[in-house]
């Protein structure tokens, strides 16, 4: 039997010197000779997981920190993984960072890490919140390529310019059709996506909001006048007037609907009407970019898609794997957590794409064998119920002997 402390010990190897980033490399590689991959396409991402503590970590190697908390845990110290995976899904490698990182400082350490494994020539895909033009540059500085989410929206002087060009969109899927657009003072070409069924949905949520907002503002004019009308005294008046003002600053600061509105001198708020005829030349529509010049629009909107991949294994981390609550408190042991559940994660993966089953599907089945003690006077007999098809098909899949009779 393996107790507690030898499981630990266990771990700690795990992160002695490079043995993380080696045991990484040569499991995946494993792995992408097994399955016959091929790693043409790279998918980043990252998340955070808190932790159960009421104040975080000080000194300058502090490693449980405030930060942007993609679980909307602000109040709680957190560290930032990192996750690539290929276009399969299937984990490349993860990384840690402290609490209070930056999306946009880790992509240089993700490049150069990656690139120590001789890859060959890969194209990294990247979310909005990497595009920065330093990690952008750095990419094709490493010898890569890029396709990049960019920023549509927050007054991007790119997407004005992108939008006003003339072009024809070309249909990719029955719900998603792109057009390129190229600027002459960059070899980086853009493409702009159209999401029909995306711009049925922003146009429903824009309706409902601004219906929402001004019957609101109605309101508050109503209880304004009415309030005059009965209270003659000036202080009362001014008391009213007060209550009703919070109001409207609560509507104005409102982090998703006060887009909407704009405040007169007065301090009145309406409708912003240019900003609704603005957005509404968004809906459903996104921004790539990318650096490669033969990959076709098509291609680069279909790769950028495949981002969710990514998103989806760093959801699976926190549900199928519950990476979280994490319970260590050295930096090491929490490392080799997190490396633990990746290489759990890289295990889903391979039986998933063996089985052409969910974890789900394959963890309930499997879930149903069990093995019975039959007690009697001759004695207790163990026994393990008879497999149905579905779990022998996965036992055999997945190359596994089946449980002993």
């Amino acid at each position: 039997m393996t107790d507690e402390d030898q499981a630990y010990r266990a771990m700690d190897l795990l992160v002695e010197a490079d043995a993380q980033a080696e045991v990484q490399e040569a499991v995946f590689f494993a792995v992408a000779d097994l399955l016959n991959l091929e790693v043409d396409l790279l998918f980043f991402d990252t998340t955070s997981t808190y932790f159960e503590r009421d104040t975080e970590e000080t000194g300058d190697d502090a490693f449980r920190r405030y930060g942007h908390s993609k679980d909307h845990r602000d109040d709680l110290p957190q560290i930032v993984i990192g996750l690539a995976v290929t276009k399969e899904g299937i984990p490349v490698r993860c990384w840690c960072w402290p609490g209070n990182t930056s999306d946009q400082a880790i992509l240089a350490e993700v490049t150069d890490d990656i690139r120590g494994w001789r890859l060959g020539r890969i194209i990294t895909v990247v979310d909005r919140g990497f595009s920065s033009a330093d990690n952008l540059a750095y990419l094709r500085r490493s010898g890569g390529h890029f396709i990049a989410g960019m920023r549509m929206r927050d007054g991007n002087p790119l997407a004005e310019q992108e939008l006003s060009r003339q072009g024809r969109y070309q249909q990719v899927t029955d719900n998603l059709r792109v057009k390129e657009v190229r600027l002459d003072d960059t070899d980086v070409r853009f493409i702009i996506c159209h999401n029909l069924e995306q711009a049925e949905r922003d146009r429903a949520q824009r309706t409902d909001a601004i219906a929402w907002l001004e019957a609101e503002l109605k309101r508050i004019k109503q209880a304004r006048e009415r309030d005059h009308k009965r209270k003659t005294n000036a202080k009362a008046r001014q008391t009213a007037d007060a209550a009703h003002t919070k109001a409207e600053c609560a509507l104005r600061d409102h982090p998703t609907l006060g887009r909407w509105l704009r405040q007169s001198p007065t301090g009145r708020l309406s409708i912003n009407r240019g900003k609704i005829k603005t957005e509404e030349r968004l809906d459903g529509k996104y921004l790539i970019a990318t650096s490669d010049p033969h990959i076709s629009a098509e291609d680069t909107a279909l790769g950028y898609k495949n981002l969710l991949e990514a998103e989806r294994g760093c959801r699976d981390l926190k549900s199928s794997l519950l990476l979280r609550s994490v319970f260590h408190r050295l930096e090491h042991r929490i490392r080799a957590h997190v490396l633990l559940c990746g290489l759990a994660l890289l295990l889903i993966r391979v039986a998933e794409r063996r089985t052409s089953m969910t974890w789900r599907r394959i963890a309930t089945e499997l879930g149903r064998v069990h093995a019975v003690a039959l007690v009697g006077s001759a004695g207790t007999a163990v026994h393990t119920t008879s497999l149905t098809t579905a779990q022998a098909d996965i036992f055999r899949h997945c190359q596994l002997a089946p449980p002993p009779r």
